[in-house]
């Protein structure tokens, strides 16, 4: 599995979004600057995002974006679903006949359910503390 640029993009805006949580809509223009994400392209990853529930467009001059849903009730797992579709491992292989071809598709499907797991197991939540606590932001929970 790969996860392609506009997965990667589209993790980072999320992650952007949910540092600004609580406080407002973020522009588009923000987002692309502090995330280094072409504007036309993040409007096209934000759009997804938007149609998918993740996200709430404000329009306007003060218009901007939001998570609809708190940081820790969005997983990894759900964007990167929006973005890149369903986790998959390796195309759709025809049956065959051959027994290895069999085994390893067992093996591939067993790969896919622990990647499954982890991004079900990280929210955005997690990234937001950890990057808080990487950028030196010391964060109070009560």
């Amino acid at each position: 599995m790969q996860i392609s640029s506009k997965g990667n993009y589209g993790l980072r805006a999320v992650l952007d979004l949910a540092l600004h949580y609580g406080e407002g809509v973020v522009q588009s223009a923000d987002i692309a600057s502090r995330q280094d994400i072409p504007e036309s392209y993040l409007a096209q990853l934000l759009n997804l995002l938007r149609n998918a529930g993740l996200v709430r467009s404000v329009r306007g001059p003060r218009g901007g974006h939001e998570l609809i849903r708190r940081p820790e009730d969005i997983t990894v797992g759900a964007v990167l679903e929006v973005l890149e579709g369903p986790i998959q491992l390796t195309g759709d292989a025809p049956d065959s006949e051959y027994a290895a071809r069999d085994t390893l598709r067992e093996v591939y499907e067993r790969l896919e359910e622990a990647v499954e797991e982890v991004l079900a197991s990280v929210t955005i939540g997690d990234l937001c503390a950890k990057y808080r606590t990487q950028s030196g932001r010391i964060v109070f929970r009560i």
